[in-house]
C-alpha cells in the first residue's frame, strides 16, 4: 500500500479526475472527489455549477464543510481529487504526494465543452469564471492561491492521453513511496 495521501489537483478541464479514476485503480486506493461532492450539493441545492460557485462566495461554510469533509478522507490509500487537497494535506502536516494535472485553456476548453454538452466558447467562458470564483474564495478563506503552491510531479495533459498522464503519475508515486518521501 501507498504510505501517503495521493492529491490530484489542477484546473477545470486539465484531465485530473480521469487521470486520478485510472491512478486509483492501478494502485489499488480509493478515489474521492471534491469536485463531484461539489457538483452533487449544488445538484441537491437545485443550482447549476456557475450559480452554486456564486452561492458558495457568499457562504464560506460551502467550501469549509467540503474541505473539511475530504481532509477526514486524508490517509493511507487514498487518492483525494480537488483543486486544494494537497496544499491542505501539506498545511495539516499529513504525508501526501501532491500532483497537478494541467493542460493547456484552449485543450481545457475542448474537453469541458464535450464533456458538458456546450459549445468551446461558452466552455472557455464558464472555465475563467470558475477559477476566478475559486481563486477569490480560496484566498479569502484559506490564504492559498493554488497556482502558486508546489507540487511534487507535475504533468501537462496537453497533447498526453490520460493513461499516458496515470501512467507517469503511478511510476512517479510508486518511485517517491519506495524512496519514503514525498
Amino acid at each position: 500500500m501507498i504510505r501517503s495521501v495521493v492529491a490530484l489537483g489542477g484546473p477545470p478541464g486539465s484531465g485530473k479526475s480521469t487521470a486520478g479514476r485510472l491512478v486509483a485503480d492501478a494502485l489499488g486506493l480509493s478515489y474521492r472527489s471534491a469536485g463531484e461532492r461539489f457538483r452533487e450539493e449544488a445538484r441537491r441545492r437545485g443550482l447549476d455549477l456557475a450559480a452554486f460557485g456564486r452561492y458558495a462566495e457568499q457562504h464560506p461554510e460551502v467550501d469549509q464543510e467540503l474541505d473539511r469533509a475530504m481532509q477526514e478522507l486524508a490517509r493511507p490509500g487514498v487518492l483525494l481529487d480537488g483543486r486544494l487537497q494537497g496544499i491542505l494535506c501539506r498545511r495539516h502536516g499529513i504525508p501526501v504526494i501532491a500532483v497537478v494535472v494541467t493542460a493547456s485553456e484552449a485543450e481545457r476548453a475542448r474537453r469541458v465543452a464535450a464533456r458538458d454538452g456546450q459549445s468551446v466558447e461558452a466552455a472557455a467562458r464558464a472555465i475563467v469564471a470558475r477559477e476566478a470564483s475559486e481563486r477569490a474564495r480560496y484566498a479569502r478563506y484559506y490564504g492559498i492561491d493554488p497556482d502558486r503552491e508546489p507540487a511534487d510531479l507535475t504533468v501537462d495533459s496537453t497533447r498526453e492521453p490520460a493513461e499516458e498522464v496515470a501512467r507517469t503519475i503511478v511510476e512517479f508515486v510508486r518511485r517517491h513511496d519506495r524512496q519514503g518521501e514525498p
